[in-house]
């Protein structure tokens, strides 16, 4: 146990060791930043498909996988205590009719614990829910930079779920969910004098702190439709919530340096109470996913998923710019293959294959450009420590597009990477003497 406890807390302080930015994507400009996928690096290697539940991994999308089957291995007496802890890395190519750039950013991903408790079961943990990380220029019809952009910052979700079994194969769930965090960003306008840039320029700097409760609500059912094939499904449920932001902005003469640094002067806060914009409110939207699959239990899995999410009704008071918000929609469809998951002559025949698809609309119309994305993704689950924890470290890999060159905005060509450790104990066991 304790020695499971010491490899996540090496793995938390490796992946943040490199005091690292959520995100280098330009779309985290609009809104509240970039959402992050809700999920477990298993679920992201099948193209985002969290349908599948089972009694040796956690599921971040879905409450109602806190509680599930115990394992017959264990002569179906309990199932384990799941730990799990992930994060990735990403590389970008942004394109657009002019230039492009290479961009990359390493982030903490999650870190969750599920716990049985007969046919109840709890779960809670952190992950980060939006990610704001963008430098951006704007030219003049000169060619001369006539506008910096820089953002920072991202919304964190802490959540604490329950579990319940109706009956076998039927379970739901609810998580209560607190999200905190905060959104920076500055604008620099250049002036220029016989296009040479003056001394001085003005920049503004605006900050968020950003706090809000919601829940997530999950029915998950299973069924063996013949001798070996069973059939899966899901659906959660995100009623809307509301995030409460507390804002600040300041006004501020600065010199921009040779290499770009800048020396700041004169610094005055604004009072944004006079407008009501001190304090605003953030509707977040509604989601609703469902899906379904069938397969061979402890053998392979396909199937599909759906994901709608009511953006279009998204508005941020503080903020005017050239997007406008529309409804949401994600489409999965992957899968998983295992040789033979309890072989203990052969450990590459416990290894487990996954690969799945997703494309998805992400609600940002931005110059009347309705902003898309896509990824292919593959993965493999490679077994550690006994073999009767059935405990892993997952490694996947996505292929992606997100954007368009179209209408003077930028594409991204990604490459994620993504590692995990899912690891699994057993606390409660009957004794067999007295």
């Amino acid at each position: 146990m304790i020695k499971k406890l010491v490899l996540v807390f090496i793995a938390i302080v490796a992946m943040n060791s490199y005091g690292q930015q959520g995100t280098t994507s330009p779309y985290s400009y609009y809104g509240i930043g970039s959402l992050k996928f809700k999920g477990t690096v298993e679920n992201r290697s099948m193209g985002g498909l969290s349908i599948y539940n089972d009694s040796i991994h956690v599921n971040l999308r879905n409450p109602a996988s806190y509680a599930s089957d115990n394992l017959e291995l264990w002569d179906n007496e309990s199932r384990p205590v799941k730990f799990a802890v992930g994060g990735g890395y990403t590389s970008s190519t942004l394109e657009s009719n002019t230039s492009s750039d290479d961009a990359s950013s390493t982030t903490f991903d999650y870190l969750a614990v599920n716990i049985p408790l007969g046919k109840f079961g709890v779960g809670f943990g952190l992950l980060p829910y939006t990610s704001v990380g963008y430098k951006l220029e704007g030219t003049n019809e000169d060619g001369n930079i006539d506008n910096r952009f820089e953002g920072e910052g991202g919304l964190n979700k802490a959540f604490l779920g329950f579990g319940y079994q109706i009956a076998k194969g039927i379970s739901v769930g609810v998580d209560f969910q607190y999200n905190f965090g905060h959104t920076k960003n500055s604008i620099i306008n250049y002036q220029y004098s016989d296009g040479v840039p003056t001394q001085y320029q003005s920049k503004e700097n605006n900050r968020s702190d950003l706090s809000g409760l919601n829940v997530n609500l999950g029915l998950s059912y299973k069924t063996m439709i013949s001798n070996e094939l069973e059939f899966v499904s899901s659906v959660t449920y995100t009623p809307k919530s509301t995030l409460v932001s507390l804002n600040e902005r300041s006004i501020s003469t600065i010199i921009v340096g040779i290499q770009g640094q800048e020396n700041e002067r004169n610094v005055i806060n604004l009072d944004l109470s006079e407008d009501g914009l001190d304090e605003t409110k953030l509707v977040m939207p509604s989601k609703v996913t469902f899906g379904g699959g069938i397969g061979k239990p402890r053998n392979w899995f396909v199937g599909a998923e759906t994901t709608f999410l009511k953006t279009g009704s998204f508005s941020n008071e503080l903020f005017n710019n050239t997007t406008t918000y529309e409804d949401a929609y994600s489409f999965s469809i992957g899968g998983f293959y295992i040789p033979q998951y309890n072989s203990f002559r052969s450990y590459w025949k416990r290894v487990v294959y996954r690969a799945g698809f997703r494309t998805e609309e992400t609600g940002l119309k931005i110059n009347d450009e309705s902003i898309k994305e896509f990824g292919i993704s593959f993965g493999v689950g490679i077994p550690v420590g006994d073999v009767r924890l059935f405990s892993n470290a997952n490694l996947g890999f996505e292929f992606g597009q997100r954007g368009t060159k179209n209408s003077n905005l930028i594409q991204e060509n990604f490459i994620n990477l993504q590692l995990s450790l899912s690891l699994n104990d057993r606390w409660f066991q009957k004794r067999k003497y007295d």
